[in-house]
């Protein structure tokens, strides 16, 4: 007996209901919204139920019907992934589709030589990545948009299953003119009545504040900005300091102005980067892969002070 469908009308549906729409399924899967639109129409009929609800410039939902059917369908498609990849295993390549998710500012520091070296070593599997805020990320990763994720640990990742990539000893940035600047450390008390600026994306900002009164400091906070280079501009033109934990490669700001990294002499506990997976998901054997690699390479830099003076989120 043969289904009545296609793993290629599974895909369309798959796509539509990650990304909410048919126009960006359609661009997501190099196909035209008309091919989308048939096939999921046709995908219906012979399943006999109704997938999605259509709002006319609203996008799309998923009925009920389409929330269980979505889940199946993502299964089927993993396992015709894994054929395909064992098929090619029997040539001892690891092979197939991977998608890794990251949270958005750790993105330029690890998907770059990721990208590069996983797929040097392994030419034949096809790696993409997608990147976006702590629950966005966390959210593909259940829905089974990604394989594989980087994360900050922040103690709730409900469903995950968590290993940990690199550590960071949090630290503050200050303009290069600043008094404490050529500082080999700086206490948070003597920055106390200071301006805080923050980067304030979850869980960045929540960040700064339980470390700030963790050493009964409260928090100055005068600006907050969801832009990085925006965080290290205002910074380096004197208009606060900030708490970063990432160590950005370069010394200046956007604009080209000099900034100064300094340890914080309190002992502040590490933030871990960890690489997640949906708990009730085994890992294929291209994503135990990627694991290792990124376990073996994508270890921290040197901590402020040393031959790295380096910034970051």
């Amino acid at each position: 007996m043969t289904a009545d469908f296609s793993l290629r009308q599974l895909q369309y549906f798959v796509a539509v209901a990650s990304t909410g729409s048919m126009s960006a399924a359609a661009v997501q899967c190099h196909a035209s919204q008309a091919g989308i639109s048939t096939a999921i129409a046709d995908l219906e009929r012979r399943l006999g139920v109704q997938l999605l609800v259509r709002r006319r410039a609203r996008g799309v939902f998923l009925t009920e019907a389409g929330t269980r059917v979505l889940e199946r369908a993502q299964a089927v498609l993993a396992q015709a992934e894994d054929l395909r990849a064992s098929a090619k295993a029997e040539k001892g390549q690891v092979a197939g589709r991977l998608t890794i998710g990251c949270y958005a500012t750790l993105s330029p520091f690890l998907i770059p030589p990721l990208v590069d070296g996983f797929t040097r070593l392994h030419p034949a599997i096809d790696l993409q990545f997608v990147d976006g805020s702590q629950d966005e990320i966390r959210h593909a990763l259940l829905q089974g948009v990604c394989d594989l994720a980087f994360l900050y640990d922040t103690g709730a990742e409900a469903g995950l299953a968590c290993m940990t990539v690199r550590s960071n000893r949090p630290y503050v940035i200050l303009a290069a003119g600043h008094p404490l600047a050529g500082s080999e450390s700086v206490s948070l008390s003597e920055l106390a009545d200071e301006s805080l600026i923050v980067y304030a994306s979850p869980p960045m900002e929540a960040n700064a504040e339980r470390w700030m009164r963790s050493v009964d400091v409260k928090p100055n906070i005068r600006y907050r900005t969801s832009s990085i280079e925006a965080v290290r501009s205002l910074v380096a033109r004197g208009l606060g300091y900030s708490m970063l934990v990432q160590r950005w490669p370069t010394d200046t700001s956007f604009e080209g102005l000099p900034l100064a990294a300094v340890a914080i002499e309190e002992p502040l506990e590490d933030v871990r980067v960890v690489l997640a997976h949906a708990a009730s998901v085994t890992l294929t054997q291209r994503a135990r892969a990627l694991a290792r690699y990124a376990c073996e390479t994508l270890a921290a830099p040197g901590p402020p002070g040393g031959s790295q003076r380096v910034e970051g989120t």
